[in-house]
């Protein structure tokens, strides 16, 4: 069996590699530059293999992205495009401001104060034409960075003077009335 060698090591030590290694995040991508470091050590490539637990293919195919374009190739992850979203990010943009800015019964949905995942289903069907399940639209709103809070009630025709009125009579009470409740404590 061929010993892999580091043919080129672009100015890396297996010491810089070590140092480099633990500023790495990603697990896996710690696991590809130790295992050029051990390589470069001079442990053998299924030496390697199991002491990382890996396959000694893989060991091989990381020394030789390291050969060819050094830390930056090793380290570079190519990701899959995943599927295409059901709606633009227009769409998802308008959405948002939809939530955002209007309840479902001032748009005619329902007579509810606040959105849940089936209205904005029914929502989403008639205005963009999109079939989404509602745990789809549950991810979807957490990828918006929206989170479900309960809806409380808040008074629309309050007078704030008797408000802050109010709250002054309050401190007020507050602050004499220790003194005669004190006592009842202190038996």
């Amino acid at each position: 069996m061929k010993r892999l060698k580091i043919t080129d090591n672009h100015g890396w030590t297996p010491r810089t590699l070590r140092k480099q290694e633990r500023k790495i995040k990603n697990a896996h991508l710690r696991q590809r530059v130790m295992a050029v470091r051990l390589v470069m050590e001079g442990y053998l490539g299924k030496d390697v293999a199991s002491m990382l637990n890996l396959c000694r293919q893989s060991v091989a195919f990381y020394v030789s992205l390291f050969n060819e374009g050094g830390l930056d190739l090793l380290l570079d992850r190519k990701y899959p495009p995943g599927r295409e979203p059901f709606l633009t990010l227009e769409q998802q943009q308008e959405l948002k401001q939809t939530i955002l800015t209007h309840t479902p019964a001032e748009l005619g949905w329902d007579i509810a104060s606040s959105w849940n995942t089936r209205i904005l289903q029914s929502y989403i069907r008639e205005h963009y034409e999109v079939d989404m399940s509602r745990e789809g639209i549950r991810k979807l709103l957490h990828r918006m960075r929206l989170s479900w809070t309960r809806p409380t009630y808040t008074l629309a025709k309050g007078d704030a003077e008797q408000q802050q009125a109010f709250e002054k009579q309050m401190d007020l009470i507050k602050k004499t009335d220790h003194s005669r409740y004190d006592s009842f404590i202190c038996r």
